[in-house]
């Protein structure tokens, strides 16, 4: 019987109480099992199971998908992106194209990262903490993140977007932990021949971020706080 570590995020971490679950199923266990098991001991997360995907290995999979022993699985809630101290352990210090961080996010040093002789355009994004949404004063806000996939989820979205747009470079950085008003979340700078092909790749590259980087966003405002769902993360089949 396969026994696997179950590491939960956002409004699901805080819904159970736990950063990280042992369980232990049956033979031939699969994703979907493993999500049933999870409603049945937190019946609180029932409600939640259709918005939720899971990671193993630190690429999503299907329900489908089976269990082996010692297996890590990160259940996902809607990931927030970048939408409306020290680096991470998992963020190498010689790479300045990506990484995921508590530390304050300097563009200038992503700027010369991403600049190269034949590139005649540099855009460059920053995602910034907003004083109100929905009609609300936003106090603060407070990023979670899986950093070791979302590492990898950043670079293979400047993979995409490179082939994409035939861009010559690009990284991205995000932040996490506590964001006072007015601090960066989110940085993405892109190089290309001209203009046009720069735009369209960072704007491009900022959305994709959006949709499959396990980061999540919760918005603590006058009266409360909310986790701010965004994309459920696309998960192809298995064949």
């Amino acid at each position: 019987m396969p026994t696997v570590s179950v590491r939960l995020f956002a409004g699901l971490r805080q819904l159970v109480g736990e950063r990280e679950l042992r369980m232990t199923l049956p033979d031939g266990a699969t994703v979907g099992a493993l999500r049933e098991r999870l409603a049945e001991d937190y019946p609180a997360v029932r409600a939640f199971l259709p918005t939720l995907v899971c990671a193993v290995g630190e690429e999503y999979v299907p329900p489908a998908h089976p269990l082996r022993d010692g297996d890590v699985v990160a259940v996902i809630p809607p990931v927030s992106g970048g939408a409306d101290g020290a680096p991470a352990a998992s963020v190498a210090p010689d790479d300045r194209l990506f990484a995921v961080t508590e530390a304050p996010l300097d563009p200038g040093p992503l700027v010369e990262a991403v600049r190269r002789d034949e590139a005649g355009a540099v855009a460059l994004f920053y995602g910034v903490v907003r004083n109100e949404n929905r009609g609300r004063r936003v106090l603060y806000l407070e990023y979670d993140a899986y950093p070791e996939m979302a590492l990898k989820k950043l670079r293979e979205v400047a993979d995409e977007v490179r082939a994409r747009f035939g861009v010559t470079a690009v990284g991205a950085l995000h932040r996490t932990g506590r964001l006072e008003i007015g601090e960066t979340s989110l940085l993405v700078a892109v190089s290309a021949p001209h203009r046009a092909e720069a735009f369209a790749a960072c704007h491009a590259a900022v959305d994709r971020i959006k949709q499959v980087v396990p980061v999540w966003k919760k918005e603590v405002f006058e009266g409360g706080e909310a986790w701010v769902e965004g994309h459920v993360p696309e998960v192809r089949s298995e064949k």
